[in-house]
């Protein structure tokens, strides 16, 4: 659908297939992984950190998989934790294939600290179920929405995450049910174990000063950007004639016997379902990707029923239900945009210029104006900032689409650009001021320009010392069972209880 795909051309769907993600896991691994491993969330880019960042990339998230779980024949279970929890070679695979996918270059294969991030995870949840931590239904199903939600973003349409999948949004949140249940159970004792745990500046400064010089990540060159989106308002006129359109189009279907599906085919001005006579698939009553007023609309309306026209930031709609099935439904939709002219740009960009001059005079502050006028959703839940896919806001020159990019040489840190008009994700014009926040040159890591980093990589530190010493003293006290195939992995002798090494 136009009004809510997310335009990404880059997204390269087979290589992202074995992984459907909402939120980074917070597990924290063992500090056996070095110095190395705490930086991996500071520089992607850096051969000295590659191997490892490799190793841990499908971990760093906990999966949701498109494939199915269903055993085969050279299936085996190759870890037990507790009484129930079990590991099996083919999850192991999974993650594997996935990090083949994301780097065909990978020739080193680390199922030993994959397994270790599984055996982590299976022990947590254990101690959480010792502990009768509670997980509810309703935060399970929230965390399986945001998932998928997220994939509907980076594929463009729920019916291309099922067609690539093989399943149904149902059957792929079913199919995770449990596993996202022990994602948070996990999260959730972690979290009681490491709320603790802080760095103080001395420390800070002695973790950054026991990292060999030849061993400090290369940070690229990076920038911090906001915007002030305003999308013109249509004229009267226009607006007018969108409506009459839509109502003659509903006049036609209702009162004339008109076909809907064919009608959305020929005039409706949503290239994301007009090819398909308007067809929407298992669209959820919470909305998903879908604004909230034709969520709403959509679900008041029994098989066949028709809706009455509705106003949503896309232009107008009618909706016709075709297979309700509870909080999921298949409907058709024909969307009519009003069409802005170049009159309305100008007026926008004359509004945009005038909060800039109050901006550079220091009347207004950036965060005020986003507040008071930008029209952008995605930015204004970072405050303005524009963020990537992982939600950061510090993001590398080199990453940047072009038309930011040719802005870095004009722009200094806390000058504003001038009004102009862009292309937004959808495809669709509008106009923006682009704020530059900072930036810095390509630099070896220091403590003066990335104290905050490195802060972040001592804490990290500290926190895999603070669970490495919880598991030496958790583990002995549950049966925790390694297949043999795995004696070489020096990283899992902690894992091995007294039960199982007999």
């Amino acid at each position: 659908m136009a009004y809510f795909r997310r335009k990404k051309a880059d997204i390269n769907v087979k290589n992202a297939l074995p992984v459907i993600s909402g939120r980074p896991n917070t597990l924290h691994l063992p500090t056996h992984f070095g110095l190395q491993a705490i930086f991996i969330q500071m520089t992607k880019k850096n051969p000295t950190y590659t191997s490892l960042f490799r190793a841990l990339l499908p971990l760093a998230i906990i999966c949701l998989s498109f494939a199915a779980h269903a055993q085969t024949e050279l299936d085996k279970i190759v870890a037990v934790v507790g009484k129930k929890h079990i590991i099996l070679k083919s999850d192991i695979d999974m993650q594997v294939k996935a990090m083949q996918e994301q780097n065909p270059e990978i020739v080193d294969m680390p199922e030993c600290d994959i397994l270790e991030q599984m055996l982590l995870q299976k022990l947590l949840v254990e101690q959480g179920e010792r502990d009768s931590v509670v997980v509810s239904d309703e935060e399970v199903e929230a965390q399986l929405e945001n998932r998928v939600r997220y994939f509907i973003m980076q594929y463009g349409s729920k019916e291309k995450v099922e067609e690539l999948s093989g399943k149904t949004v149902y059957q792929l949140k079913e199919e995770n049910r449990e596993v996202t249940r022990d994602m948070i159970m996990s999260e959730r004792v972690q979290g009681g174990i490491l709320e603790s745990v802080k760095v103080t500046p001395a420390e800070v400064q002695k973790f950054y000063a026991s990292i060999p010089a030849d061993s400090l990540p290369f940070f690229p060159a990076t920038v911090e950007l906001g915007q002030i989106v305003l999308d013109p308002d249509v004229s009267p006129e226009l607006d007018t004639y969108a409506r009459r359109t839509i109502e003659d189009i509903r006049k036609e279907i209702v009162e004339g016997g008109a076909d809907f599906e064919i009608l959305a085919g020929m005039k409706s001005q949503d290239p994301g379902s007009r090819d398909e006579g308007g067809m929407m698939r298992g669209i959820t009553r919470k909305g998903g990707n879908l604004v909230t007023e034709f969520a709403v609309a959509a679900f008041k309306l029994q098989n066949g029923e028709i809706s009455p026209v509705i106003r949503t930031r896309f232009g107008y709609h009618i909706i016709q239900m075709v297979n309700r099935k509870g909080d999921e439904a298949d409907v058709r939709h024909i969307l009519i945009t009003p069409e802005r002219t170049s009159i309305d740009f100008e007026k926008a960009l004359a509004k945009l210029d005038s909060i800039r001059t109050e901006l550079v005079a220091g009347k207004l502050t950036f965060e005020t104006a986003v507040g008071k006028f930008s029209t952008d959703e995605m930015s204004n839940r970072t405050g303005g900032m524009i963020a990537n896919q992982q939600g950061n806001t510090t993001l590398e020159v080199e990453d940047l689409d072009p038309a930011l990019a040719l802005m870095i040489d004009t722009l200094k840190p806390g000058h504003y650009s001038k009004p102009m008009i862009y292309t937004n994700m959808r495809g669709e014009r509008s106009t923006r001021i682009v704020y530059m926040k900072s930036i810095t040159s390509p630099h070896k890591a220091n403590l003066e320009e990335d104290y905050s980093r490195i802060q972040f990589a001592a804490m990290q530190k500290k926190k895999g010392e603070r669970m490495q010493q919880w598991i030496k003293d958790k583990a002995p006290s549950y049966y925790i069972r390694i297949d043999q195939e795995y004696t070489q992995c020096p990283n899992l002798e902690m894992y091995r209880s007294n039960t199982a090494k007999k």
